[in-house]
């Protein structure tokens, strides 16, 4: 059974925070901003939480709640359609209730089948495939499909920047907040895009965690180890050619070869790695589709950031693949479309 893809929908909290107005709240030196922007050169990334007075203005399911109220409006579609609601996120509010949960309470969606996926940069294609497969199985007919996260509640205003290692310090300037979502269908709909494929492989074997993200309970809460940790290296030597395999086995799966792709959505950790990965690509007669610049890197919703930009591009005929990568433990994930004709 065919699956199309409907809509996008996205939101990023508050104001855009660039370089300058980070390394000012933080006390930071000129160089330490100018290493930010030639290392990694996300200029810019929104939060949750106000710089200021350090209170948090949206909790996760604020941002994933509007992310699925603007993806169901664009696809001209209501709460009580859909059947199907899948989410990912690294940073759910709570353990339980699990914030699919709360979020589709907040949408009216009710009686439902609902999933939450714990993952990160892979996170809305490993949600994009579970909806996918499920769609195909005949017992749904609508999927609400959103990704979220929020890096506020490891961003701790009070500590002392310079005083944190690299591994550190690189998850404050890499990672924002926000949240996206996206409509599925077993009918064409109007944009008639068909999901033809998703790719999901975890890669990890024997290999050590490029980013850790702990989780803190009521008996360890006041322990001495980080909330985040990133191995920038790692990622830097990693990324790239898992982005390469995983392009070169979604062109084996589909039939396609390079030059049959009209638009390519690569992995969106940093401008500067985005950069390099498309380089590797080498899909020089596609079109890149990248937000991370503007956007700063939200981990789990990114994708849907790229499909929004996507979407209204595409005439009959095109075809895009998207490849993400997590680090965490290393998963590859990809997914391909194609506009069919009226």
């Amino acid at each position: 059974m065919s699956v199309y893809l409907h809509s996008a929908g996205t939101v990023l909290p508050g104001p855009p925070i660039d370089i300058a107005s980070l390394a000012e709240k933080f006390d930071l030196p000129s160089v330490w901003g100018q290493w930010v922007e030639s290392f990694i050169d996300n200029p810019y990334r929104h939060y949750s939480v106000d710089l200021d007075s350090g209170k948090l203005r949206f909790s996760l399911a604020d941002l994933a709640t509007t992310a699925g109220e603007r993806a169901l409006a664009a696809a001209g579609a209501a709460p009580a359609d859909v059947d199907l609601l899948v989410m990912g996120t690294s940073s759910p509010d709570m353990l339980m209730p699990a914030t699919v949960n709360v979020v589709a309470d907040r949408l009216g969606i009710d009686d439902v089948a609902t999933y939450q996926l714990q993952s990160g940069c892979t996170g809305a294609i490993q949600a994009l495939d579970v909806a996918r497969r499920l769609l195909g199985s005949g017992e749904h007919r609508t999927a609400l499909v959103i990704g979220a996260d929020s890096c506020a509640k490891h961003l701790d205003l009070s500590v002392d920047v310079r005083s944190l290692p690299p591994d550190q310090q690189v998850n404050g300037v890499l990672f924002g907040d926000g949240a996206g979502a996206a409509v599925l269908g077993v009918e064409r709909g109007a944009h008639g895009v068909e999901l033809l494929r998703t790719r999901v492989r975890c890669v990890g074997r024997g290999r050590e965690p490029g980013q850790t993200l702990n989780w803190f309970g009521g008996a360890d809460r006041h322990a001495d180890r980080p909330a985040a940790v990133e191995d920038y290296k790692a990622v830097q030597d990693a990324v790239p050619p898992l982005a390469v395999q995983t392009l070169d086995e979604m062109l084996d799966a589909l039939n396609w070869d390079r030059g049959e792709v009209d638009y390519v959505l690569p992995p969106q950790l940093s401008g500067r790695m985005t950069d390099e990965i498309h380089a590797r690509l080498d899909v020089p007669d596609a079109q890149e589709v990248s937000c991370v610049r503007e956007t700063g890197n939200t981990a789990t919703p990114l994708p849907f950031f790229q499909l929004e930009r996507l979407l209204p591009r595409m005439i009959a005929g095109d075809r895009a693949v998207g490849v993400a990568i997590e680090s965490s433990k290393w998963i590859k994930a990809g997914y391909a479309l194609e506009k069919v004709d009226a």
